[in-house]
């Protein structure tokens, strides 16, 4: 038996048969050419039928990972209509009279390690994005397949290392793991994986020959290693383990449709938070009691131009139909810092996350912030809608949010739009909305408590920064002090309040949230029914005080 270390992607035990993955590299020859123009037009036919193709798996991520996960493929269509890259093959075939194959390896083997050199992880990332379409173009121009990963059983794949667009390929019914001796936690193939929920190591460094083709594997994710022929007691162990974890699903797949209530009485939400309309179906998977935050950013982020209302409208009418009656709350656009949209044509600022974004920016763009006010009353008349404001600072904001809603409702009025009532709540994520949350409760009918930003925030610590990372400290008395004083504010004035942030999902932190008299607690679909069944098996009244003393 061989023991490997790796990083784990996603927890949980895979024991199959190890089907070793070598991708099919393209032998690039450098030919001299005569007909320049010809071999340019080439490759611009094989760049056009590998952006058809990279859109065909978009298609095919969005309805396995949702939208979100599935914009790498959109990513990757705009890396082939980069400028410097085509400009660098085009110029390689000009200047030295070459074949396209050979024009696109080299400005891949230049491009890719132009980003592995650079300090920044997620610029790092992007070095196998470069290589992964340039492979595409490649496979096109040769007549060959790009990355299909084809298995007829169930198989633990072992690969040097998978891009995003063959993990997306990948069969899952056949899959049982996936484990790499390359990749990273941040790359996009390990976002994938997480959502596909396929047990997975990366950074793996075990050899990729007849030594492992074939064997018998055992994938340990909740240790980070794999077993190479395992002998008779580990197998026991882990099928064990793997046995466990399954009663445990199949023990909280029972808590969908019932309520989250403690022992002694007390109901809290269980939400969810999503980033498109196409996250539904996880929602009701997950038994999600509502949806806690809508990103309507996304909106914004994947149009080349200002949404619509129209457009807005469809969706948010969608999402307000589709919950048929419980509560959808949508956050306003949350554009600036680090989600950035071209056609706002934001001034590059030296601290943007304390700069011109969120609410701000539709405070100072009227024009922008009525058109999606406008699409969201309208989507009211659907459903049980609820808008919050983000990055709220001031009353004076809150009360002129209110006037400009006002002016909306009443132009609806006017036109004979309807539109129903809908709840009016703002994010509690600067430090200064939470210190003045007893006078912002007076204004609005709920708080949602965004515990990212109010961390970072808070500590003055740059939560985009991963050399800052031992300093993020989302447990820091300050930090859970300032949400619990925010809940008794609220409470003051008989308004709920809830949790959008990362930290509503720290299980850790339930039975504490559960202290403070949280109303409400919004996490990604995947995480409400651990959070449910905690919440159904505490009795608050017996522990509130020794929570309180212990962490505040």
């Amino acid at each position: 038996m061989q023991v490997y270390q790796g990083k784990s992607v996603l927890n949980g035990i895979a024991i199959g048969k190890i089907c070793l993955y070598k991708r099919d590299q393209q032998q690039v020859v450098r030919c001299k050419v005569q007909d320049i123009e010809g071999e340019i037009r080439r490759f611009q036919e094989a760049k056009e039928i590998a952006i058809s193709q990279l859109g065909a798996l978009y298609e095919k991520a969005v309805k396995e990972v949702g939208e979100t996960n599935a914009a790498i493929f959109e990513i990757h269509q705009m890396m082939l209509e980069d400028e410097d890259y085509l400009e660098s093959i085009e110029n390689i075939i000009r200047t030295q009279g070459v074949n396209a194959e050979y024009a696109v390896g080299t400005t891949s083997d230049n491009f890719a390690a132009m980003f592995a050199a650079m300090d920044d992880d997620y610029m790092k990332e992007r070095s196998a994005d470069v290589r992964d379409i340039s492979e595409r173009v490649l496979a096109v121009l040769s007549g060959t397949d790009k990355g299909v990963v084809m298995t007829k059983e169930p198989v633990i794949l072992v690969a040097d290392d998978l891009a995003p667009s063959e993990t997306v390929q990948l069969d899952k019914e056949n899959i049982l793991s996936f484990v790499t001796v390359h990749g990273s936690l941040n790359s996009h193939t390990a976002i994938l994986a997480r959502t596909m929920s396929i047990p997975a190591l990366v950074g793996t460094e075990l050899p990729l020959d007849a030594s492992i083709d074939g064997k018998i594997g055992a994938v340990d994710g909740n240790q980070g290693c794999i077993y190479i022929d395992p002998d008779e007691e580990t197998l026991e162990s882990l099928r064990k383990k793997q046995a466990e974890e399954q009663e445990k699903k199949e023990l909280l797949l029972t808590l969908k449709g019932k309520e989250s209530i403690t022992l002694d009485g007390q109901r809290v939400l269980t939400y969810a938070n999503i980033g498109n309309s196409k996250d539904l179906a996880m929602v009701m998977q997950n038994g999600g009691e509502g949806i806690g935050l809508f990103r309507s950013e996304f909106l914004y982020l994947e149009s080349e131009t200002y949404p619509t209302e129209e457009e807005q409208f469809k969706v948010y009418k969608t999402v307000a139909e589709t919950m048929a009656g419980k509560r959808v709350i949508i956050r306003t656009l949350d554009i600036g810092a680090d989600k950035q949209a071209d056609y706002f044509q934001l001034a590059k600022e030296e601290n943007p996350a304390m700069g011109l974004r969120a609410i701000r920016i539709c405070l100072t763009r009227p024009e922008v912030f009525k058109t999606q006010l406008r699409a969201l009353f309208r989507a009211s008349a659907y459903g049980k809608l609820a808008v919050m404001y983000p990055m709220i600072t001031s009353v004076q904001e809150v009360r002129k949010i209110k006037e400009i809603v006002e002016e909306v409702k009443q132009e609806l009025t006017g036109e004979n739009l309807a539109y129903g009532e809908v709840e009016q709540g703002i994010m509690i994520e600067t430090p200064a909305a939470a210190v003045i949350s007893d006078l912002l409760a007076k204004e609005v009918d709920f708080f949602s408590i965004g515990t990212n930003d109010l961390t970072q925030y808070l500590l003055a610590v740059d939560r985009q920064n991963e050399a800052l990372d031992a300093f993020y400290d989302a447990h820091h008395t300050a930090v859970l002090r300032m949400i619990y004083q925010t809940v008794q504010n609220a409470h003051r004035e008989n308004i709920w309040c809830g949790i959008c942030g990362e930290l509503g999902a720290d299980t850790k932190l339930t039975k504490l949230f559960l202290a403070m008299g949280i109303d409400e607690l919004s996490v990604s679909p995947g995480r409400i029914l651990p959070l449910r069944k905690i919440i159904r098996e505490t009795n608050v009244e017996e522990e509130r005080e020794k929570l309180l003393a212990n962490w505040l």
